[in-house]
């Protein structure tokens, strides 16, 4: 078993943090997923056996929630869409 903290861009709120927690989730080989905002991280618990840090972070990014570092425009939009279906998502439930 294997925790990564991974510091990623756009995470504004508990949307973001439910949609995250979903898609990181419903990777083959992941045990835990713990959002926080303080420091804008996404701690991963995971079999690398199965699944690798780099598949973590491409996931991540193609829902708009790239690496620190690695934001963009694109990015950005993603998120608040990712963000709005989170809330959606979240009320529902």
């Amino acid at each position: 078993m294997t925790t990564e903290k991974i510091i990623i861009e756009n995470l504004k709120c508990h949307g973001c943090a439910n949609t995250i927690t979903k898609g990181v989730s419903s990777m083959e080989g992941v045990n835990q997923v713990i959002v926080s905002h303080e420091d804008s991280s996404v701690t991963v618990d995971f079999d690398e056996a199965g699944l690798t840090r780099e598949e973590i972070v491409k996931k991540l990014a193609r829902m708009g929630y790239p690496e620190q570092g690695n934001n963009s425009l694109k990015a950005e939009m993603m998120s608040y869409v990712s963000c709005a279906i989170g809330r959606v998502t979240k009320e529902t439930n």
